[in-house]
């Protein structure tokens, strides 16, 4: 009996110390990003949309999706998307560099790739990219420099 209660204790500080490296090493970036909040840009091309969205939280946060529209819509096929957020403050449309981007989110999605985000951009342009490959070919879209 006391072999079991050591084997669980291990087994319980395992387990504690293993969700506690996850929530350590989330990304704060991450962290705050949702595919809702106000709508900064949009285009859609082909059977993909690509949506940049923006809220307040941490500093200003932007966070982007891409989703499957029309005959794509609720059919698997590789999409991706990734936002950034720019060195730039003004010159909307215009190429960003790059100040900090959050992870590529990319998989085989029958509905949206992201969302994916950046924070402390209340100051700054921001921007993503994204594609759906649809019946042999790349439909992708590039915002260039937003919400500046």
């Amino acid at each position: 009996m006391r072999h079991v209660r050591r084997v669980f204790a291990l087994l319980l500080a395992l387990v504690t110390t293993g969700g506690a490296f996850v929530v350590l090493t989330a990304s704060p970036a991450q962290a705050a990003v949702s595919c809702s909040g106000t709508i900064t840009y949009s285009r859609t091309y082909g059977p993909g949309e690509l949506t940049i969205f923006y809220n307040t939280s941490n500093g200003g946060t932007n966070s982007a999706c891409f989703y499957h529209k029309g005959a794509a819509y609720g059919v698997a096929a590789p999409t991706y998307v990734r936002a950034y957020r720019c060195t730039e403050q003004s010159g909307e449309g215009q190429p960003c560099t790059i100040a900090a981007s959050s992870s590529a989110d990319f998989g085989n999605y029958a509905y949206y790739a992201g969302p994916r985000g950046v924070t402390g951009t209340a100051n700054y342009c921001v921007a993503a990219i994204g594609y759906i490959d649809w019946q042999g070919y790349r439909y992708q879209v590039s915002s260039g420099r937003q919400g500046c």
